[in-house]
């Protein structure tokens, strides 16, 4: 890692263990966390799929179902999760829970003989993103049914729960949200920009720690079911956040650290097409569902609803089009813009383009919490309802069931949306031209190469400014 500061100011190799006091220590290492928060959520999501299916092809918005999981959760992933706490989510996560249980035999206690199943190993080609990017694509597909279509909802989840443990009773350990989950990937990626991280802490231990538990598991806890080996790996890409790690460490070698954001982007392996691609499809969806969703235009969010048949075909051609071919093309361009300009004829084109994408994912996760300060702002006194009357039954629980639609800061909307893409682009710059120093040997080389990728960031950043403040 470099010695030089993030914007002059932040050391790129500050970082605070959070696990150094006790307590959270002692919860990270009981067998009771998250199991207990892990058993919460599936409780809620078990209100939800009930709210889902008896609400039907009702209204959305007064719908329990489609109000914690389009407006709640998603604002919550996306605003504190992802940027703040990296793949917490994945931890808390009900989906898999069949699934372990299953593999396992036991929910609490350990079972240090074989899993059940298959424990099949996923085919060696598909061990990346492109499934995750197929899916998380398709899934939008139908965006104009889940946010207004409680059934549509219950389908969805109901869909990926079962997938889950499919899944699990085929392949081993988490394959599931490793290589399919579409909620999954996009957490991956932008978890890169995370200001936390689960480590090991010295280095040296773990050298001298043959037997390697943290990946093989012991009484204490299970061999990391995300298939890392906790003991030396770099990126916060596909670390679920179990704490098995933590429980099987007989050295406590594991830490919760907080970091300076965006930390990932700077380390130099396993970087691909496959995330690459996942930040083009990120960006563009984010557009089109700007345009659709938040944007002026009717014609729009009829075709997205499938008011006719030849309109919603035309959305998914457009959509699918934009985010897979149109969006990475131009990057392509200015990545070829900025080889010329480098005047280096021996780093490949390849990895011009691959290094780059990386400096997406600080505006790209900037533009989608900016989308969903749009869903939370104008939407979120809704939420007060639905826990009051969770079925649409009359039920006023916590006596907010007649609690009227109440805007917030809508005036202030644009501006709030405005600020928090300049604030990311600032990190996507700072961290862009170190990204043109890795992939230039040269600093003169990365200096000229550095300039069409800072005119594409500026474009990009420009071009969403314009649709969120008009």
């Amino acid at each position: 890692m470099e010695k030089e500061k993030l914007f002059g100011l932040i050391d790129l190799n500050w970082r605070f263990e959070l696990t150094k006091f006790k307590l959270v220590r002692w919860i990270f290492k009981s067998r009771w966390f998250p199991l207990l928060a892990l058993i919460f959520n599936l409780s809620v999501f078990i209100i939800i799929l009930l709210a889902g299916f008896i609400g039907g092809y009702s209204a959305g918005n007064y719908n329990f179902g489609v109000m914690i999981v389009w407006i709640l959760w998603w604002v919550l992933l996306m605003l504190i999760l992802v940027p703040f706490f990296s793949r917490m989510w994945c931890m808390v996560c009900p989906f898999p829970l069949f699934s372990d249980w299953f593999q396992r035999g036991k929910l609490f206690e350990i079972n240090t003989g074989k899993h059940r199943g298959l424990n099949l190993k996923w085919p060696k080609h598909l061990k990346n993103m492109w499934v995750m990017n197929i899916g998380f694509l398709v899934t939008t597909f139908f965006s104009g049914f889940f946010t207004v279509r409680p059934y549509a909802t219950f389908v969805l989840l109901g869909s990926i729960i079962l997938l889950a443990f499919i899944i699990g009773l085929i392949f081993e350990k988490r394959t599931f949200c490793l290589y399919v989950c579409q909620v999954s990937g996009f957490q991956g990626l932008y978890s890169q920009f995370a200001a936390s991280e689960i480590r090991h802490k010295d280095e040296e231990i773990c050298k001298k720690h043959a037997l390697k538990t943290c990946f093989l598991g012991n009484e204490k806890g299970y061999g990391c079911p995300w298939l890392l080996t906790p003991f030396n790996f770099k990126k916060n890409t596909y670390c679920g956040m179990c704490l098995e790690c933590f429980k099987t460490c007989p050295h406590d070698n594991m830490g919760f650290f907080l970091r300076v954001p965006g930390k990932d982007l700077l380390i130099d392996e396993k970087r691909g097409m496959d995330e690459a691609w996942k930040a083009f499809i990120m960006l563009g969806i984010a557009m089109v569902f700007f345009l659709s969703m938040q944007g002026p235009w009717g014609i729009l969010k009829d075709m997205v609803r499938a008011t006719t048949l030849k309109g919603y075909l035309t959305f998914i051609a457009i959509h699918s089009a934009f985010s897979l071919l149109v969006m990475p093309g131009i990057f392509f361009v200015f990545s070829y813009l900025s080889k010329l300009a480098s005047a280096n004829k021996e780093v490949p084109l390849k990895k011009v383009f691959i290094n780059f994408a990386y400096t997406l994912i600080p505006i790209g996760l900037g533009v989608w919490i900016a989308f969903s300060l749009g869903i939370i702002l104008p939407n979120g006194s809704y939420i007060l309802h639905i826990i009051s009357d969770p079925f649409a039954w009359g039920w006023n629980l916590f006596g907010t069931a007649n609690f009227p639609w109440t805007p917030v800061f809508t005036g202030l909307l644009g501006y709030l949306q405005g600020a928090t893409l300049i604030i990311f682009y600032l990190f996507s710059i700072a961290y862009g031209f170190r990204l043109s120093k890795q992939t230039y040997p040269d600093l003169n080389q990365a200096k000229r190469g550095w300039i069409p990728m800072l005119c594409f960031l500026t474009l990009i950043t420009l071009t969403f400014l314009w649709l969120y403040l008009g």
